[in-house]
């Protein structure tokens, strides 16, 4: 089966074009708020879909389907590790960007928004690579 990555890499490339305005932005500007909260949503979305989508990946390396539908996200990414879909480094990093995540799920202010910028230029990079590796996983 394949894995369809286009929403995916929609979402990436909305989430560089939004951190590169927000870079040139002043943040007592409205287009600051703008690009950030556009980066945070991104940044949401990437998280969630990059999850389901290995979860597809990984299927054919599990005996049933439902074994496949009860991992959480820490595990599926393991698991991409494990099965060499991802490298042990860039697990790690998902990982990371998750906890940073669930930590700062209740402040969605300023403090959530600096912490997850921070993230933003190697997300991008491990984004991309994703998306690499579903669509060798796919041919």
């Amino acid at each position: 089966m394949e894995v369809e990555t286009l929403y995916l890499e929609r979402c990436v490339n909305t989430l560089e074009k939004a951190y590169k305005l927000l870079e040139k932005a002043q943040p007592e500007e409205i287009e600051f708020d703008m690009y950030r909260s556009a980066c945070i949503k991104e940044f949401e979305i990437i998280l969630e879909q990059s999850g389901k989508l290995l979860k597809k990946v990984l299927k054919p390396y599990f005996a049933s389907s439902k074994a496949v539908d009860m991992l959480v996200f820490k595990d599926i990414f393991r698991h991409a590790a494990l099965h060499s879909i991802i490298d042990t480094e860039s697990c790690e990093r998902w990982l990371l960007y998750r906890d940073n995540r669930n930590s700062t799920a209740h402040d969605y202010g300023v403090g959530f928004a600096q912490d997850t910028l921070k993230l933003l230029p190697q997300f991008i990079i491990d984004t991309k690579n994703i998306i690499i590796a579903i669509n060798n996983q796919n041919n």
